[in-house]
Protein backbone atom coordinates (compact mmCIF):
# COMPACT_ATOMS: atom_id res chain seq x y z
CA UNK A 1 0.00 0.00 0.00
CA UNK A 2 2.60 2.24 1.10
CA UNK A 3 4.59 1.17 -2.55
CA UNK A 4 1.44 2.38 -4.68
CA UNK A 5 0.86 5.51 -2.60
CA UNK A 6 4.30 6.73 -3.30
CA UNK A 7 4.43 6.14 -6.82
CA UNK A 8 0.86 7.77 -7.06
CA UNK A 9 2.69 10.62 -5.28
CA UNK A 10 5.80 10.93 -7.33
CA UNK A 11 3.80 11.06 -10.62
CA UNK A 12 1.68 13.97 -8.94
CA UNK A 13 4.59 15.79 -8.91
CA UNK A 14 6.27 14.98 -11.79
CA UNK A 15 2.67 16.31 -13.83
CA UNK A 16 2.78 19.63 -11.23
CA UNK A 17 7.02 20.23 -12.45
CA UNK A 18 5.44 20.19 -15.69
CA UNK A 19 2.38 22.27 -15.14
CA UNK A 20 4.31 24.88 -13.51
CA UNK A 21 7.07 25.00 -16.21
CA UNK A 22 4.63 25.14 -18.66
CA UNK A 23 3.00 28.61 -17.00
CA UNK A 24 5.86 30.72 -16.47
CA UNK A 25 6.76 29.86 -20.16
CA UNK A 26 3.17 30.96 -21.23
CA UNK A 27 2.92 34.13 -18.78
CA UNK A 28 7.01 34.91 -19.71
CA UNK A 29 5.61 35.11 -23.40
CA UNK A 30 2.67 37.13 -22.87
CA UNK A 31 3.86 39.74 -20.91
CA UNK A 32 6.44 40.03 -24.08
CA UNK A 33 3.23 41.11 -26.13
CA UNK A 34 2.17 43.71 -23.27
CA UNK A 35 2.82 47.25 -24.72
CA UNK A 36 5.30 49.48 -23.11
CA UNK A 37 8.88 49.74 -21.67
CA UNK A 38 8.99 48.82 -18.30
CA UNK A 39 12.53 51.02 -18.63
CA UNK A 40 11.03 54.08 -19.89
CA UNK A 41 7.80 53.64 -17.63
CA UNK A 42 10.44 53.90 -14.82
CA UNK A 43 13.01 56.62 -15.91
CA UNK A 44 10.13 59.10 -17.13
CA UNK A 45 9.81 61.35 -20.27
CA UNK A 46 12.93 63.44 -19.49
CA UNK A 47 14.85 60.36 -19.32
CA UNK A 48 18.42 60.31 -21.98
CA UNK A 49 19.29 57.94 -24.29
CA UNK A 50 22.16 57.31 -22.35
CA UNK A 51 20.18 56.43 -19.26
CA UNK A 52 17.74 54.11 -21.05
CA UNK A 53 20.75 51.88 -23.19
CA UNK A 54 22.17 51.84 -19.16
CA UNK A 55 19.30 50.57 -17.60
CA UNK A 56 18.30 48.02 -20.56
CA UNK A 57 21.72 46.18 -20.18
CA UNK A 58 21.63 46.43 -16.03
CA UNK A 59 18.39 44.40 -16.76
CA UNK A 60 18.74 42.44 -19.41
CA UNK A 61 16.34 43.29 -21.86
CA UNK A 62 18.32 43.91 -24.62
CA UNK A 63 18.57 39.96 -24.41
CA UNK A 64 16.66 38.01 -26.89
CA UNK A 65 13.16 37.26 -25.24
CA UNK A 66 14.45 33.02 -24.66
CA UNK A 67 17.77 33.95 -23.62
CA UNK A 68 16.24 36.23 -20.70
CA UNK A 69 13.33 33.85 -20.21
CA UNK A 70 16.51 31.12 -20.15
CA UNK A 71 18.28 33.67 -17.20
CA UNK A 72 15.25 34.08 -15.35
CA UNK A 73 14.84 30.47 -15.03
CA UNK A 74 18.31 29.32 -14.22
CA UNK A 75 18.24 32.32 -11.62
CA UNK A 76 15.22 30.52 -9.91
CA UNK A 77 17.15 27.36 -9.80
CA UNK A 78 19.61 29.45 -7.92
CA UNK A 79 16.75 31.25 -5.88
CA UNK A 80 17.43 34.29 -7.16
CA UNK A 81 13.85 36.23 -8.84
CA UNK A 82 15.93 38.89 -10.69
CA UNK A 83 15.32 42.54 -9.55
CA UNK A 84 12.58 44.82 -10.05
CA UNK A 85 12.88 48.32 -11.69
CA UNK A 86 10.18 49.57 -10.05
CA UNK A 87 10.91 49.21 -6.74
CA UNK A 88 14.58 48.91 -7.36
CA UNK A 89 15.39 45.72 -4.81
CA UNK A 90 15.63 42.27 -5.07
CA UNK A 91 11.89 40.13 -6.19
CA UNK A 92 11.86 37.56 -3.92
CA UNK A 93 12.36 40.19 -0.83
CA UNK A 94 9.25 41.25 -2.10
CA UNK A 95 7.55 39.34 -3.49
CA UNK A 96 7.96 36.81 0.39
CA UNK A 97 7.29 39.51 2.55
CA UNK A 98 3.62 40.81 0.68
CA UNK A 99 3.00 36.59 0.37
CA UNK A 100 2.76 36.44 4.35
CA UNK A 101 -0.08 39.22 4.19
CA UNK A 102 -2.27 36.87 1.33
CA UNK A 103 -1.52 34.44 3.52
CA UNK A 104 -2.74 35.72 6.69
CA UNK A 105 -5.78 36.57 5.19
CA UNK A 106 -6.06 33.41 2.75
CA UNK A 107 -5.83 30.55 5.41
CA UNK A 108 -8.21 31.98 8.35
CA UNK A 109 -10.92 32.37 5.50
CA UNK A 110 -10.15 28.79 3.97
CA UNK A 111 -10.50 27.32 7.71
CA UNK A 112 -13.50 29.70 8.56
CA UNK A 113 -15.15 28.46 5.09
CA UNK A 114 -14.61 24.80 5.64
CA UNK A 115 -15.51 24.48 9.46
CA UNK A 116 -18.75 26.43 8.79
CA UNK A 117 -19.87 24.39 5.82
CA UNK A 118 -19.32 20.88 7.37
CA UNK A 119 -21.70 22.28 9.80
CA UNK A 120 -24.24 23.97 7.94
CA UNK A 121 -24.02 20.92 5.27
CA UNK A 122 -24.44 18.10 7.75
CA UNK A 123 -27.09 20.52 9.49
CA UNK A 124 -29.02 20.72 6.02
CA UNK A 125 -28.52 16.97 4.98
CA UNK A 126 -29.78 15.62 8.01
CA UNK A 127 -32.95 18.07 8.28
CA UNK A 128 -33.64 17.51 4.10
CA UNK A 129 -36.95 19.28 3.12
CA UNK A 130 -37.27 21.56 6.65
CA UNK A 131 -37.27 25.00 7.65
CA UNK A 132 -33.68 24.95 8.03
CA UNK A 133 -32.22 23.03 5.59
CA UNK A 134 -34.26 25.30 2.91
CA UNK A 135 -32.52 28.61 5.02
CA UNK A 136 -28.89 27.24 4.43
CA UNK A 137 -29.52 26.36 0.96
CA UNK A 138 -30.89 30.04 0.46
CA UNK A 139 -27.89 31.55 1.54
CA UNK A 140 -25.28 29.11 -0.30
CA UNK A 141 -27.24 29.96 -3.25
CA UNK A 142 -27.16 34.02 -2.81
CA UNK A 143 -23.26 32.61 -1.50
CA UNK A 144 -22.33 31.49 -5.07
CA UNK A 145 -24.01 34.24 -6.99
CA UNK A 146 -22.95 37.29 -5.02
CA UNK A 147 -20.13 39.43 -6.84
CA UNK A 148 -17.06 39.42 -4.51
CA UNK A 149 -16.51 43.32 -5.01
CA UNK A 150 -19.96 43.73 -4.68
CA UNK A 151 -20.08 42.35 -1.35
CA UNK A 152 -16.96 44.04 -0.06
CA UNK A 153 -18.62 47.19 -0.59
CA UNK A 154 -21.49 46.65 1.01
CA UNK A 155 -19.65 45.62 3.94
CA UNK A 156 -17.36 48.53 3.53
CA UNK A 157 -20.56 50.54 3.73
CA UNK A 158 -22.60 48.68 6.67
CA UNK A 159 -19.26 48.08 9.12
CA UNK A 160 -17.10 50.64 8.32
CA UNK A 161 -18.96 53.34 6.99
CA UNK A 162 -22.49 53.91 8.60
CA UNK A 163 -21.51 51.75 12.28
CA UNK A 164 -17.63 52.70 12.43
CA UNK A 165 -16.66 49.47 13.79
CA UNK A 166 -14.29 47.82 11.61
CA UNK A 167 -11.60 49.48 9.47
CA UNK A 168 -12.22 49.68 5.54
CA UNK A 169 -8.69 49.42 4.63
CA UNK A 170 -5.19 49.23 5.02
CA UNK A 171 -3.25 46.50 7.29
CA UNK A 172 -1.41 45.90 10.36
CA UNK A 173 1.28 43.69 11.10
CA UNK A 174 1.27 41.05 14.05
CA UNK A 175 4.47 42.60 16.05
CA UNK A 176 2.03 45.94 16.00
CA UNK A 177 -0.44 44.45 18.02
CA UNK A 178 -2.76 40.71 17.63
CA UNK A 179 -5.93 42.68 18.03
CA UNK A 180 -5.30 45.49 15.24
CA UNK A 181 -3.83 42.67 12.88
CA UNK A 182 -6.74 40.90 13.75
CA UNK A 183 -9.45 43.63 13.58
CA UNK A 184 -7.67 44.53 9.85
CA UNK A 185 -8.44 41.11 8.53
CA UNK A 186 -11.64 40.76 9.42
CA UNK A 187 -13.96 42.22 6.23
CA UNK A 188 -11.44 40.77 3.69
CA UNK A 189 -11.41 37.05 5.57
CA UNK A 190 -15.15 37.65 4.90
CA UNK A 191 -15.13 38.57 1.65
CA UNK A 192 -12.28 35.95 0.26
CA UNK A 193 -14.86 33.05 2.18
CA UNK A 194 -17.94 33.93 1.32
CA UNK A 195 -17.68 32.37 -1.96
CA UNK A 196 -16.03 28.98 -1.14
CA UNK A 197 -18.33 28.58 1.86
CA UNK A 198 -20.95 28.65 -0.34
CA UNK A 199 -19.35 25.91 -2.37
CA UNK A 200 -18.66 24.09 0.26
CA UNK A 201 -21.91 24.30 2.15
CA UNK A 202 -23.81 23.07 -1.08
CA UNK A 203 -21.46 20.38 -1.47
CA UNK A 204 -21.44 18.77 1.26
CA UNK A 205 -25.06 18.60 1.95
CA UNK A 206 -24.79 16.82 -1.61
CA UNK A 207 -22.45 14.36 -0.62
CA UNK A 208 -23.85 13.46 2.81
CA UNK A 209 -27.42 13.15 1.22
CA UNK A 210 -26.04 10.32 -1.16
CA UNK A 211 -24.19 8.53 1.65
CA UNK A 212 -27.33 8.59 3.91
CA UNK A 213 -29.07 6.42 2.18
CA UNK A 214 -26.38 3.74 1.43
CA UNK A 215 -27.06 0.54 3.07
CA UNK A 216 -24.22 0.52 5.69
CA UNK A 217 -25.68 3.66 7.52
CA UNK A 218 -29.12 1.73 8.12
CA UNK A 219 -26.78 -1.07 9.33
CA UNK A 220 -25.17 0.67 11.61
CA UNK A 221 -28.27 2.79 12.59
CA UNK A 222 -29.64 -1.10 13.66
CA UNK A 223 -26.89 -1.75 15.50
CA UNK A 224 -27.62 0.67 17.77
CA UNK A 225 -24.73 3.28 16.93
CA UNK A 226 -25.07 6.88 18.37
CA UNK A 227 -26.04 9.23 15.62
CA UNK A 228 -22.61 11.22 16.31
CA UNK A 229 -20.21 8.13 15.32
CA UNK A 230 -22.79 7.78 12.37
CA UNK A 231 -21.93 11.47 10.74
CA UNK A 232 -18.48 11.37 11.42
CA UNK A 233 -17.25 7.85 11.06
CA UNK A 234 -19.60 6.67 8.26
CA UNK A 235 -21.23 9.49 6.40
CA UNK A 236 -18.96 12.07 6.71
CA UNK A 237 -15.77 9.56 5.87
CA UNK A 238 -17.32 8.37 2.51
CA UNK A 239 -18.88 11.71 1.72
CA UNK A 240 -15.14 13.54 1.81
CA UNK A 241 -14.04 12.84 -1.64
CA UNK A 242 -16.11 14.91 -3.96
CA UNK A 243 -15.82 17.55 -0.52
CA UNK A 244 -11.83 17.72 -0.60
CA UNK A 245 -11.74 17.75 -4.75
CA UNK A 246 -13.67 21.18 -4.25
CA UNK A 247 -11.87 22.53 -1.70
CA UNK A 248 -8.34 21.89 -3.16
CA UNK A 249 -9.35 23.95 -6.36
CA UNK A 250 -11.17 26.51 -4.16
CA UNK A 251 -7.92 26.86 -1.49
CA UNK A 252 -5.95 27.72 -4.98
CA UNK A 253 -8.44 30.27 -6.44
CA UNK A 254 -8.62 31.74 -3.25
CA UNK A 255 -4.88 32.55 -3.34
CA UNK A 256 -5.65 33.52 -7.13
CA UNK A 257 -8.69 35.86 -5.28
CA UNK A 258 -6.80 37.86 -3.42
CA UNK A 259 -5.85 40.55 -6.12
CA UNK A 260 -9.27 41.90 -5.78
CA UNK A 261 -9.76 41.30 -2.21
CA UNK A 262 -6.94 43.32 -1.57
CA UNK A 263 -7.25 45.89 -4.01
CA UNK A 264 -10.95 46.44 -2.41
CA UNK A 265 -9.45 46.87 1.39
CA UNK A 266 -6.19 48.18 0.20
CA UNK A 267 -4.11 45.26 1.90
CA UNK A 268 -0.06 45.40 1.01
CA UNK A 269 -0.57 41.60 0.00
CA UNK A 270 1.17 39.57 -3.55
CA UNK A 271 -2.33 40.41 -5.17
CA UNK A 272 -1.81 44.43 -4.40
CA UNK A 273 1.99 43.89 -5.35
CA UNK A 274 1.21 42.47 -8.62
CA UNK A 275 -2.00 45.19 -9.72
CA UNK A 276 0.61 47.95 -9.21
CA UNK A 277 3.35 45.71 -11.08
CA UNK A 278 1.32 45.50 -14.13
CA UNK A 279 0.52 49.38 -14.22
CA UNK A 280 3.97 50.05 -13.69
CA UNK A 281 5.03 48.11 -16.32
CA UNK A 282 7.64 45.94 -14.09
CA UNK A 283 6.85 42.50 -15.62
CA UNK A 284 9.15 41.00 -13.81
CA UNK A 285 7.83 41.20 -10.83
CA UNK A 286 4.17 40.14 -12.42
CA UNK A 287 5.77 37.07 -14.03
CA UNK A 288 7.37 35.77 -10.37
CA UNK A 289 3.95 36.93 -8.57
CA UNK A 290 1.98 34.15 -11.20
CA UNK A 291 4.73 31.69 -10.56
CA UNK A 292 4.28 32.08 -7.33
CA UNK A 293 0.57 31.72 -7.51
CA UNK A 294 0.64 28.88 -9.92
CA UNK A 295 2.97 27.25 -7.47
CA UNK A 296 0.55 27.56 -4.81
CA UNK A 297 -1.97 26.10 -6.59
CA UNK A 298 0.17 22.75 -7.96
CA UNK A 299 0.69 22.36 -4.33
CA UNK A 300 -2.95 22.21 -3.22
CA UNK A 301 -4.03 20.05 -6.26
CA UNK A 302 -0.97 17.44 -5.20
CA UNK A 303 -2.11 17.58 -1.64
CA UNK A 304 -6.05 16.73 -2.71
CA UNK A 305 -3.97 13.98 -4.84
CA UNK A 306 -2.29 12.80 -1.28
CA UNK A 307 -5.56 12.72 0.65
CA UNK A 308 -7.27 11.14 -2.58
CA UNK A 309 -4.55 7.81 -1.93
CA UNK A 310 -4.98 8.07 1.55
CA UNK A 311 -9.18 8.23 1.93
CA UNK A 312 -9.82 6.32 -0.79
CA UNK A 313 -7.51 3.00 -1.60
CA UNK A 314 -8.86 2.70 -4.50
CA UNK A 315 -7.64 5.99 -6.67
CA UNK A 316 -4.47 4.91 -5.40
CA UNK A 317 -4.12 1.25 -6.40
CA UNK A 318 -5.39 3.14 -9.98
Amino acid sequence: MENKLFIMIMKRIIQSIIVIFMVTLIVFLLMQLVPGDPIINYLGANATEEQITHYTNIFGYDKPVLIQYAKWIQGLFHGEMGRSVVLQKEISEVIFQRLGVTMSIVFPAFILAVVLAIVLGIVAALNRGKAIDSFISFFANIGMSMPMFWFGMILILIFGLKLGVLPTSGYTAPKNGIGAWLIHLILPMIVLAMGPLAQFTRQTRSSMLEVIRQDYVTTAKAKGLKQKTIIFKHQLRNALIPIITIMGVQLGGMIGGTVLVESIFVVPGLGNLMITSIQGKDFMVVENGVLIIAVAVAVCNLFVDILYGIIDPRIRND
